[in-house]
């Protein structure tokens, strides 16, 4: 009929009449209102008049009402399209619905101008906190924006030390590579970087640092002549495993900072026409599922704990984590596969 304004949904009063109740019974069985006096059969006549009408509350009013959205914003600069780190997503999202909160996730590549947008409708929604991630660890600049909202960052670091962070633990990690190289008796072992130590990429930094420390701890030099320093291309890791293992005396093991520059190695060591394990143990970092398992053996490396830190940082945001910089590191478990075994004994 002209004129006519278009059925809205079924409303509280709705629900109230079918269920036999008042609109406030209604309110507080659906909010979950502690304390509140109805019975289990109340509460059920509710909830089933509530999938028999097909009601949904109303998210503004909730909003204009408690100050807080059912909602916790997530930013991420290329996050979601990464080839691995989108578990983050998948674990911030399990933890947030474990509190019947929603995920409100916005990919920005990049984009300072869709940031800043993004960011301004999150808190125009009252979202609860803030997720700020990153693809891959590095330090970086926090929008003040966050400063009036609870906000984490994660898979990085923020630079000024104002918010909490939720990272890998790269230095235990570059520790747990070396060592499993040296459980399996080598001791001239190969380090290919994924970037330059003045470059201050925590990844880079942390991994090298382990690396050494391994060293260290079984009381051997470190040889600089066994370490390079590449981009964390395909195309480093071979060239620079090319270099190592042509070199006068080679490694029996390479570690390879990431799993990219473990795939360039095993390449170069393909065209050597030499074998893995058998004539050089390779252990690589990330974990990446399209590329580690599938490697011809299959790579022993070190898996980046995305599902789990970005559930860490859910619940920190939560339990009102306070900023103040504080960086909580999370362990990269080792996954064994075929690409380690001891050195080959010497002629």
């Amino acid at each position: 009929m002209a004129g006519s304004r278009p059925k809205s949904g079924p409303t509280m009063h709705d629900v109230a009449a079918a269920a036999g109740v008042s609109q406030a019974t209604v309110s507080l069985v659906l909010n979950s209102a502690s304390g509140s006096r109805f019975s289990e059969d109340t509460r059920k006549r509710v909830q089933d008049a509530v999938n028999r009408l097909g009601y949904r509350t109303n998210a503004h009013a909730k909003v204009l009402r408690e100050g807080v959205a059912g909602m916790i914003g997530f930013i991420g600069d290329s996050v979601a399209t990464s080839p691995f780190a989108g578990a983050i997503i998948e674990g911030a999202q399990q933890r947030a619905w474990e509190d019947g909160l929603l995920l409100l996730t916005v990919n920005t590549g990049g984009d300072r101008e869709l940031e800043a947008a993004s960011l301004d409708a999150m808190l125009s929604y009252k979202v609860a906190g803030v997720v700020y991630a990153a693809m891959y660890h590095k330090r970086l600049d926090v929008p003040e924006a966050l400063n009036g909202v609870r906000a984490v960052v994660l898979n990085s670091q923020d630079r000024a030390g104002r918010l909490p962070s939720v990272a890998p633990d790269e230095v235990k990690g570059g520790y747990t590579a070396t060592r499993r190289l040296l459980d399996a008796g080598h001791s001239r072992i190969g380090l290919i970087n994924i970037e330059t130590l003045e470059s201050g990429l925590p990844a880079a930094v942390g991994r090298y640092e382990g690396y050494i420390a391994a060293l260290e701890e079984a009381g051997l030099e470190v040889d600089p002549v066994l370490v390079r320093f590449g981009g964390g291309g395909e195309e480093d890791g071979y060239r620079y495993a090319m270099e190592l293992l042509t070199a006068a005396t080679p490694p029996t093991a390479i570690f390879c900072a990431n799993d990219r520059g473990a795939w360039g190695a095993y390449q170069a060591v393909s065209d050597l026409r030499l074998s893995i394990p058998e004539d050089i143990s390779i252990v690589g970092f990330d974990n990446q599922a399209i590329l580690a398992p599938h490697l011809r053996p299959g790579l022993t490396t070190l898996d980046l704990p995305f599902v789990a830190m970005g559930r860490r940082a859910v619940e920190l945001i939560l339990q009102d984590a306070e900023p103040g910089g504080r960086v909580e590191l999370m362990d990269c478990p080792l996954v064994e596969r075929k690409s380690v075994t001891h050195p080959k004994e010497m002629p």
